[in-house]
């Protein structure tokens, strides 16, 4: 899969540790930014993210803020972008399953990089279920 990640001054850091994972298990990545620690706003990396994935560029998303919830608001306000914030693997599976969801979205200072891993692992490792979610999704696409 070919992965786009982002992140603001707070996820720097974890957003490294998530690019060498996602390396690791064979995903071309592209980090989108930012590239050091000095703050900036996360609504213009969310914004970077969530258009390249709605474009078709990438096939999903990667983002993460210090809680998340930023970054995630920022992300859905993209048309065609279905971000999930999520605190744990079940999250992250369900999100996928259940809402067919192509950014990921998670908190870099309340993970610890094994939470993190395991988020990743749950991610993707599920599949969209469609049937009944299918119908639900396409009640929150723009224009329904």
């Amino acid at each position: 899969m070919k992965i786009a990640v982002g992140s603001d001054h707070a996820g720097y850091d974890m957003k490294k540790h998530v690019l060498n994972w996602l390396q690791s298990h064979g995903h071309a990545v592209e980090d989108m930014g930012p590239y050091s620690d000095e703050s900036v706003d996360y609504p213009d990396y969310a914004r970077k993210v969530g258009e390249a994935v709605a474009a078709g560029r990438f096939d999903e998303g990667i983002l993460m803020c210090g809680t998340g919830i930023g970054i995630s608001i920022a992300a859905n306000k993209v048309r065609g972008v279905r971000a999930a914030l999520v605190c744990g693997p079940q999250f992250a599976a369900l999100a996928r399953q259940h809402n067919n969801a192509n950014v990921l979205c998670f908190s870099a200072r309340f993970n610890e990089t094994a939470d993190v891993d395991k988020i990743l692992e749950s991610w993707f490792a599920a599949e969209f279920e469609g049937g009944r979610h299918q119908r639900r999704i396409d009640k929150i696409e723009p224009g329904c």
